[in-house]
């Protein structure tokens, strides 16, 4: 039997514990359990149940293992020490230190599992990073942490579905810092990481477009020299190292051209982009509900879904778990090799 996935809860003033609790009641992830709460989750679980008009019964575990013994259809739920008091009565919708304290810890004991070798992989549920910070966290978001408790080398996000996957050179940094991080030595990192990761799924000789910064690719330098000094000599590097590298391209259409459908098949494995939303509005333009967020670098399988905790929504009992399922389902194939 493989091993189970390790789904964290996200921020309990969420969505999170919502979806993960409306995918248990479908039996999208199965082999999974949650690290979080019980009382948030049972909260959640009444929620949907309540929506969807089914019963879904809450189940604690004490160890990953313990999963084989739950029935289908119930959400096992693995509490880590350390957890703040009262998070079931914390409202929807609100920053709160308390779930971004909760949040952290239950990432840090998921990591622990990955590393003890007790699970095939980590998924993630959506954090604040505005209750991650009121918690004391000195990380910006899930890839840092992650990063840091892995003590990992360098790690990449890639944003993928189906159709298009995008590694990003930067992340959360603000755009006049992204600009400046776009150096030779962080776009060959990149590729290598992409590259790695790519073989590692499967994939023999990836082919790996890289995007330019400026617009039409600096247009031989008229709109911008990056791509002359900065991104071409890292795709040479690349390509001597025998990556599958090319580009520059014009950022405005090389998604366009590695995107991958039953009419159209991509010209390219990979996109990698030169900061954040260059390289994830094409993704989640093509579905928020079909996209799987990705940490590249981990000594891990790390996935989570293409959106944020939807304060707007929390509570409802009808937020979308799709994102979250194709995380779960990416994470297996991922481990799987």
């Amino acid at each position: 039997m493989p091993l189970p996935l390790a789904i964290t809860m996200g921020d309990a003033c969420g969505i999170g514990p919502e979806i993960i609790a409306s995918a248990f009641l479908r039996g999208a992830l199965p082999g999974g359990f949650a690290v979080g709460d019980v009382e948030v989750l049972r909260r959640a679980a009444a929620l949907v149940s309540a929506s969807d008009h089914a019963l879904l019964p809450v189940a604690r575990i004490e160890r990953p293992a313990d999963v084989a013994g739950v029935p289908p259809r119930c959400l096992p739920v693995l509490v880590p020490p350390g957890l703040p008091a009262g998070l079931a009565a914390l409202p929807y919708g609100r920053i709160d230190a308390a779930a971004g304290a909760a949040a952290a810890v239950c990432i840090r004991h998921a990591v622990a599992l990955a590393q003890a070798g007790e699970v095939a992989a980590i998924v993630t549920a959506p954090i604040h990073k505005e209750a991650l910070a009121a918690a004391g966290e000195p990380y910006p978001g899930h890839t840092e942490l992650l990063q840091a408790e892995a003590g990992a080398g360098p790690v990449r996000m890639m944003l993928a579905n189906d159709e298009l996957k995008t590694v990003l050179v930067s992340i959360h940094v603000s755009l006049r810092r992204a600009i400046d991080a776009v150096s030779t030595a962080a776009v060959l990192e990149t590729l290598r990481i992409a590259h790695a990761a790519a073989r590692r799924w499967g994939q023999a000789a990836p082919r790996i477009a890289v995007a330019g910064l400026n617009p039409h690719a600096g247009e031989g330098g008229l709109f911008g020299d990056e791509e002359l000094r900065v991104i071409a000599p890292a795709i040479a590097a690349a390509c001597r190292e025998g990556i599958d590298a090319r580009g520059p391209f014009a950022p405005d259409t090389v998604f366009m051209r590695a995107r991958h459908t039953a009419d159209h098949p991509g010209e390219f494995d990979i996109v990698v982009a030169m900061y954040h939303d260059q390289g994830l509005i094409p993704v989640k333009y093509l579905g928020v509900e079909r996209g799987v967020n990705v940490t590249l670098g981990l000594p891990f399988v790390r996935t989570s879904p293409d959106h944020g905790t939807a304060f707007d929504r929390a509570g409802s009992g009808r937020a979308d778990p799709s994102s979250l399922i194709a995380a779960g389902q990416m994470a297996r194939r991922l481990a799987a090799g």
